[in-house]
């Protein structure tokens, strides 16, 4: 089970919360110019990785809001969260969180295995 942190309400259960997927996909600036395989590729094709990644995640069973998540892929430790678009596209260590919910700190988790 995993202890999300969500930036308004604190750490919840990972069942008070719906998953969005990967987190900083930028919607295309001209999508009447995208072919069929490179709108694919925006709607379906997204990054696996085996270690840090930020995901969105809705807070359905609280304050209802979306929020970005750090997750490591390979253990499960949530490093932290913050409101959706609160840091720069290119990842929360790119440059300042312009939210001042953000939480950037260390947040205990159960972790394990799925």
């Amino acid at each position: 089970m995993l202890l999300i942190p969500c930036p308004w309400c604190g750490p919840r259960d990972e069942r008070e919360f719906r998953y969005g997927g990967q987190a900083h996909i930028a919607y295309p600036a001209d999508p009447e110019a995208l072919d069929d395989g490179a709108w694919a590729d925006y709607l379906f094709v997204r990054d696996n990785p085996a270690g840090p990644y930020a995901e969105r995640w809705f807070h359905a069973s609280g304050c209802r809001s979306w929020c970005d998540v750090e997750r490591d892929t390979v253990d499960y430790t949530v490093t932290g969260s913050c409101p959706t678009g609160a840091h720069p596209a290119a990842g929360p260590d790119e440059g300042p969180c312009v939210s001042p919910y953000c939480v950037r700190r260390a947040v205990p988790s159960t972790g394990g295995t799925r």
